[in-house]
């Protein structure tokens, strides 16, 4: 059993220094993709703080620590159904969502998706740049297990998109 758990970042002020620590690493991993989706900040007149000030003033978006044991590994970003660009029968998208380097390939990711699919109950969309093939390795791997293999993904400009209702996962009895 790995021992994973996730927190909201909000409450407690060491998670969001750790986030804004690691912030630089998940920028790195992004920028290979070279997809226009993720400009460097200071070519659109924002600065890393500035971002992390936006996700934090979000009151649609969830903030949380993924750690393990005590330990913090990595965050997500969960959006709610009330953020503007969520259309149609949304519920919950993942808007970010990094495990630090040092700590994948070890099940961390994956369990910390379960819980947060557990958590925020409903119907999901996660999309991510089809060049980015872990990206859509990982997700597609996550979902499938989730789901049993009951969601849909289409590709969309780009994007692979799954969609599925994390209420309808069959629970243990």
């Amino acid at each position: 059993m790995i021992n994973v758990s996730v927190r909201d970042a909000r409450r407690f002020r060491g998670d969001r220094r750790w986030i804004e620590g690691i912030y630089r690493e998940y920028l790195d991993d992004l920028a290979p993709q070279a997809s226009g989706i993720f400009p460097v900040l200071g070519e659109v007149g924002h600065r890393e703080p500035d971002q992390l000030m936006r996700w934090y003033a979000d009151s649609s978006a969830q903030i949380l620590t993924i750690l393990h044991g005590q330990e913090p590994v990595g965050f997500a970003m969960v959006r709610t159904a009330a953020h503007p660009a969520m259309v149609g029968s949304v519920e919950f998208s993942m808007a970010e969502f990094f495990i630090a380097r040092g700590w994948r390939r070890r099940g961390i990711g994956q369990e910390a998706v379960r819980l947060l699919l557990d958590r925020f109950t409903g119907r999901w969309q996660i999309t991510e740049f089809q060049r980015n093939a872990g990206a859509v390795q990982f997700w597609r791997r996550v979902v499938a297990d989730y789901t049993d293999g009951k969601y849909q993904e289409r590709i969309v400009n780009g994007e692979v998109e799954q969609r599925f209702d994390s209420g309808s996962r069959r629970r243990p009895g």
